[in-house]
């Protein structure tokens, strides 16, 4: 599994007329495998950082490394295609596409790499099952709970069988006992994958739960 080593990492937009500065210098070194909550309050950077770790956003200084590499030093066409092979990512919001079944939905990555469609659908509900929701897979969004949403969306992140799962805020939008099945399932997915799992949550609970908290205030590692 990739180790990730972030290093001065800056970024900055404007709003408005004034200029943010969303993250101010962070250095942090994630290692292949390892579960880490980011914590911190609204507006610290959190979300930020996810998404320049899962390169859909670019950082304004400094470098992410992937196991030594620097992948904002890719094209975008390389960069884009390392994204879809290396990491998974699990939203507050499912965005799943409603007219599609929770099997098509899973499967959606997978064709849209190239892979074989009889290959993405064997896949897909091979780990369908493996997330609870094998006797689920015809359903479409509107028949789900949820949980078994997020589920879904879970099993859609691993179809390409990422090295890393980024989770922003995946248990924001449940209720507690359903946002504790979500947790318990990427903590079964971390350790059976052996995949660097970096859930972003305010809640305490779960990130007290997990062996390394990194607590954002203010765009800087406190």
């Amino acid at each position: 599994m990739a180790e990730i080593r972030v290093e001065n990492l800056l970024k900055s937009y404007k709003q408005g007329s004034r200029r943010v500065e969303a993250l101010r210098g962070i250095d942090l070194v994630f290692n292949g495998g390892e579960p880490v909550a980011v914590i911190g309050p609204s507006g610290a950077g959190k979300t930020t950082l996810i998404h320049i770790l899962g390169t859909i956003d670019r950082p304004s200084a400094g470098r992410v490394l992937y196991d030594g590499r620097d992948v904002f030093a890719m094209s975008d066409r390389d960069l884009a295609r390392f994204r879809n092979r290396t990491v998974g990512f699990v939203f507050q919001f499912h965005h799943l596409l409603l007219e599609f079944t929770a099997l098509e939905n899973t499967m959606m990555p997978a064709l849209i790499q190239g892979v074989q469609r009889r290959e993405a659908k064997g896949r897909a509900q091979e780990i369908l099952e493996e997330v609870g929701l094998g006797d689920r897979m015809t359903h479409k969004p509107g028949e789900l709970s949820g949980g078994e949403q997020q589920r879904v969306a879970v099993a859609r992140s691993l179809i390409l069988e990422p090295q890393v799962l980024l989770a922003d805020e995946p248990t924001g939008n449940l209720d507690r006992e359903t946002g504790e099945g979500v947790y318990q399932l990427l903590q079964q997915m971390n350790r059976e994958k052996g995949i660097t799992l970096i859930i972003v949550t305010h809640n305490e609970e779960i990130a007290g739960r997990l062996p390394r908290r990194i607590h954002l205030v203010d765009g800087r590692v406190v």
